[in-house]
């Protein structure tokens, strides 16, 4: 039954990914590496076939082996945290909102910029 929930879940995590690579506020590779994991437990087939993958493979490769971030990755990350942050504002989203969430965005691109390239 677990191995039946990592794998679903790592397949879910694979198909929200695959739509991050055509949707820009969604992320990718955070969710290949979640796959990566479920796939770690349930399917060490699907966890191969992952990594090995021509496209998907490299960025959880990079994070495995060394927890890098490639510099592209990082420069797009923050650059749709600083325009979600500006759209908030555009909105007129309440101060107190757009406090909680400067810490919360400047918090994630801190953890993003100081991982190796």
């Amino acid at each position: 039954m677990q191995r039946i929930l990592l794998l679903g879940a790592g397949w879910a995590a694979v198909a929200l990914g695959a739509l991050g690579v055509l949707l820009p506020l969604l992320p990718t590779t955070p969710f290949l590496i979640l796959a990566a994991f479920c796939f770690g437990r349930g399917s060490p087939r699907a966890r191969a076939w992952l990594v090995d993958h021509a496209h998907l493979g490299p960025p959880i490769r990079r994070w495995e082996e060394d927890g890098a971030i490639s510099r592209r990755a990082k420069w797009l990350a923050c650059t749709m945290m600083a325009a979600a942050f500006l759209l908030s504002v555009a909105l007129g989203l309440r101060p107190m909102l757009l406090a909680i969430q400067a810490v919360c965005l400047l918090g994630a691109a801190a953890f993003i910029l100081t991982r190796p390239d």
